[in-house]
């Protein structure tokens, strides 16, 4: 069994504030360790289960965040942007059984984790067929392309809640509630034993459950904070400027919006 892992830090249990989740602040090496636990614990669940491959995409800010040493031996770990449109699942193709994701969070707009955003700060929100996508969302499309199901995802209990409404036989683990500026944590240690079991009984189970369906036609619309990034954005190919702040987009080929999303987030 050949699993992907792909690895987010606003959606580790105790992050809070963007201080904690920066490389150059003093707050960073606390929560850079518990990404890695959490993320250490997601690989031995996927060895217990019978995994023999392991890929890890470091897929927060740099790129750069989990201590590889902490690592089983089995993984192969990918650090830094290739600037794919894959983009937080690169190198993700069909010879995968399963895909993970740890540390995920809510999207742009919501008010279920104070670090909620969806790709970058640039943007007010991202909606796919009228539905507010987060980086879930938009990263579980891309495994659907290379027919690889989501299995399992840990994260705020809003994320979580949706990964059950798009998958209903997903396992996930919430692991924080965000409420205002401010979070409500479950214990580091405890966060590390529910993950390792719950990516362990996702992968023991029977994972084309959770092969999601992808829509025929997409429409997407993309809500700028900085309404000149709109007016720049609006001339990419096939995009319209919808009002100053929004630009809209429609494919019937998601590997396109992916497309657009590198270029214009």
């Amino acid at each position: 069994m050949k699993i992907y892992i792909s690895a987010d830090m606003e959606g580790i249990t105790g992050t809070t504030h963007w201080d904690e989740v920066d490389k150059k602040s003093p707050d960073f090496e606390e929560f850079q360790e518990q990404t890695t636990a959490e993320v250490a614990a997601a690989c031995e669940g996927a060895l217990k289960a019978g995994a023999k491959e392991i890929w890890v995409k470091d897929a927060h800010a740099t790129a750069r965040n989990i201590i590889a040493s902490k690592l089983p031996k089995e993984v192969r770990l990918i650090r830094g942007w290739s600037e794919h449109p894959f983009s937080m699942v690169q190198d993700l193709d069909e010879t995968f059984d399963a895909t993970l994701m740890i540390g995920y969070h809510s999207s742009a707009g919501s008010g279920d984790n104070p670090l909620a955003h969806t790709i970058t700060g640039k943007v007010a929100h991202i909606k796919i067929n009228e539905v507010y996508a987060s980086e879930f969302l938009l990263h579980t499309y891309a495994a659907a392309l290379c027919n690889v199901p989501a299995v399992f995802v840990s994260g705020d209990d809003g994320l979580c809640e949706e990964a059950k409404s798009l998958i209903p036989h997903i396992v996930t683990v919430a692991v924080k509630h965000g409420k205002g500026d401010s979070t409500i944590n479950i214990h580091p240690q405890l966060a590390v034993e529910k993950i390792q079991e719950g990516v362990q009984r996702a992968l023991e189970g029977d994972v084309s459950k959770c092969m999601v369906q992808m829509p025929e036609h997409f429409s997407v619309e993309i809500k700028y904070k900085d309404h000149s990034k709109a007016y720049r954005s609006s001339f990419f190919p096939g995009a319209n400027l919808q009002d100053p702040h929004t630009i809209h987009f429609e494919s019937d080929d998601y590997f396109e919006v992916l497309r657009l999303l590198a270029f214009v987030v």
